[in-house]
């Protein structure tokens, strides 16, 4: 701890010796498995962002024209349904920005006959001498395994991942970008925690030397050794401090009541949220609240969150399947979504009440068949 007066300088007048509770701002790495042990597993704002957007995501079911295909995504592999495949991709990619899916094709068949989705602290990528994806090294128990692109040049391995303009290779994290409001959420918890530990003692100083005593070397050093090892640091925010005669104690400005803790809290889960694209109100975190009601927060969540990520997300499965299924369609299916349940029968009403449109057209701009 640097101090902002000499020693001589101390001992001449009144001798004063601050306790600072505010320690040095450390951040946090992102790398997966940080972000992954701070955010998703340690930090509830997180999540609870993270379980609402995967869990959403994943309702909204797909339609194909290719019945192997609909099956395919259905029952991927043993032991796991389609839903919860997304579901545990829509996670990676929340907590990541990346994802990865690889397909199992037996001996003598053309076409894919599972899915089986990588762990994200398991692949790395590989690339050639020209940086373009080479293959991908799956990390095993002992050793690792390369997938590399079949004959004909279609990768068995599915890379899902937001859009980083820094890594032509790598996705970008909701996480990482709001990395600082993270720390801040868990440092101020923790910075609370201490306190309700330590009896919820305040910061403050000590005053010495009212009456023109000081003092002396060995007292001072003793005094602010005591001071910078056993309180200074969220660790031992409001411990005790046993006071020798002489010592008076004098609160300071920057405790934890007047920082308002509370507050900062509350701004920093609201930044967290807005990485993610929900809206505060969804979670209950007071403050500034964009949307008049929840109803109208909700259909923002969905409609501006959820639904890019699903088409986004189908759109790249798509692309990916159509190298072993020919002239491939797959579509999310958004009938199914209560979300939209009223912009449906708006628009079924408005179509309906067309008079210059026939039964067939009308069926037609509904999407539905004859």
């Amino acid at each position: 701890m640097k101090w902002p007066w000499s020693k001589s300088e101390t001992k001449t007048a009144q001798s004063l010796i601050a306790l600072s509770t505010l320690p040095v701002s450390t951040w946090g790495r992102v790398d997966p498995s940080a972000l992954l042990r701070d955010g998703y597993t340690g930090n509830a704002v997180a999540y609870r962002c993270v379980r609402m957007i995967a869990e959403a995501a994943a309702s909204i079911s797909w339609q194909s024209d290719d019945e192997r295909v609909a099956d395919l995504l259905i029952d991927p592999s043993p032991g796991a349904s389609g839903r919860a495949l997304l579901e545990r991709l829509y996670t990676d990619l929340q907590i990541t920005g990346n994802a990865w899916l690889e397909a199992v094709t037996l001996a003598g068949e053309p076409v894919p006959r599972g899915l089986f989705p990588l762990r994200v602290d398991c692949v790395r990528v590989q690339q050639n001498a020209r940086g373009h994806v080479s293959g991908y090294a799956v990390q095993l128990k002992q050793g690792e395994r390369v997938v590399t692109p079949a004959a004909d040049g279609w990768s068995p391995v599915l890379h899902l991942k937001l859009y980083n303009p820094a890594n032509p290779v790598l996705g970008q994290s909701p996480l990482a970008a709001a990395r600082k409001s993270l720390d801040i959420h868990n440092g101020a918890a923790g910075w609370a925690k201490s306190l309700i530990d330590n009896a919820a003692r305040p910061s403050g100083a000590l005053l010495y030397g009212k009456d023109g005593a000081r003092l002396n070397d060995e007292q001072f050093d003793r005094l602010k050794t005591q001071l910078t090892e056993e309180h200074a640091g969220a660790a031992n925010a409001g411990r005790l401090l046993l006071l020798e005669g002489g010592l008076d104690w004098q609160p300071m400005s920057l405790s934890p009541v007047e920082m308002d803790f509370a507050e900062t809290r509350h701004a920093a889960a609201r930044e967290i949220a807005l990485a993610f694209g929900v809206p505060p109100m969804l979670l209950g975190i007071p403050g500034d609240n964009t949307y008049a009601t929840y109803k109208e927060a909700h259909l923002a969540f969905w409609r501006l969150t959820i639904l890019p990520l699903v088409q986004k997300t189908a759109s790249d499965f798509m692309v990916w399947l159509r190298g072993r299924f020919d002239g491939l369609s797959l579509q999310p299916n958004l009938d199914d979504v209560p979300a939209f349940a009223s912009e449906r029968d708006a628009l079924w009403a408005r179509i309906g009440a067309a008079s210059f449109l026939s039964d067939d057209e009308k069926r037609a701009l509904l999407g539905v068949g004859s």
